[in-house]
């Protein structure tokens, strides 16, 4: 199996981890995630300022990676739903796709709808599919407790990601997580956003979104909390410290990537998925790996 892996922005310079457990899991399940050196931001950043150069920008995205026939494969939430919003907006709007392909024709690049964008998580479940994966699980984690974070962008907007996950009652990130033999944790702030998207706007606010979750999270005493988007990472491991100062509360959650329990479930070390660059360290886990 092949398909097209879309690192994003944030990935490279402050997740190595992910990138680094994502490739050894791929390849350890048959996948070989492909590299395109053009590709490059998915355009959120710019949604909320400027829409329409945003569109581009994914536009352009979607133009390079659909030369090649693969599907896309985001290891960000945000780059995954941009991006199937994108080529939603494109494919059933004429008159902005002739828009936008007037501005990439000058690039050399021309939008062919159709071009098939999954978060690796959903090409996990979707593509590779659960009976593959539990095939190669040779160290179950029967004896830990993990809380998934599905976050806002894997499941939304509906009307795009369609046929994977009910939004309001989601089960694939636990499904995912079951598969090591593990326990997913159902808990009351489940489908609360990490506060990521108002972090530049307002810290205080973005702090006590993720504090609520993480101080849950410390109360439950789970190994860890699960996250498949880096900047959700950023908000719970990240800002962890910050947030539990301002909130003057004592909380210590290890945060790890899904990716991070596949391959311990699959046999392969700690070194080679990433953890010396946790930085809450899941210690209850890694214990049992040394």
């Amino acid at each position: 199996m092949e398909a097209l892996l879309f690192l994003g922005c944030t990935v490279p310079v402050r997740n190595l981890n992910y990138e680094l457990s994502a490739r050894k899991v791929a390849a350890h399940l048959g996948v070989e995630l492909k590299d395109m050196a053009e590709l490059g931001c998915c355009g959120y950043p710019l949604k909320a300022f400027d829409q329409e150069t945003a569109l581009l920008l994914a536009a352009r995205a979607l133009a390079q990676a659909g030369s090649t026939g693969l599907t896309v494969v985001p290891l960000c939430s945000s780059c995954a739903g941009t991006l199937n919003e994108a080529a939603h907006h494109l494919d059933h709007d004429p008159e902005t796709r002739a828009r936008v392909q007037d501005k990439l024709r000058p690039l050399g690049l021309e939008y062919r709808p159709g071009v098939r964008v999954r978060h690796l998580a959903r090409y996990l479940l979707e593509e590779v599919g659960l009976k593959a994966i539990a095939q190669k699980i040779t160290r179950p984690l029967n004896e830990f407790t993990f809380a998934p974070h599905y976050g806002c962008h894997l499941l939304k907007p509906s009307r795009v990601m369609v046929g994977f996950d009910d939004p309001e009652a989601p089960t694939s990130l636990a499904r995912l997580i079951e598969v090591t033999g593990a326990q997913a944790l159902d808990y009351r702030y489940l489908k609360e956003c990490c506060g990521g998207g108002v972090l530049g706007a307002d810290e205080d606010l973005a702090g006590r979104m993720a504090g609520r979750k993480l101080m849950e999270l410390t109360q439950a005493a789970v190994t860890a909390m699960v996250v498949i988007c880096p900047f959700c990472n950023v908000m719970f491991e990240g800002q962890q410290k910050t947030i539990a100062k301002k909130l003057g509360s004592e909380i210590k959650v290890p945060v790890v990537y899904l990716t991070q329990i596949l391959g311990l479930a699959m046999g392969l070390s700690p070194d080679e998925l990433g953890f010396r660059l946790n930085r809450v360290k899941p210690k209850e886990l890694l214990a049992a790996f040394k």
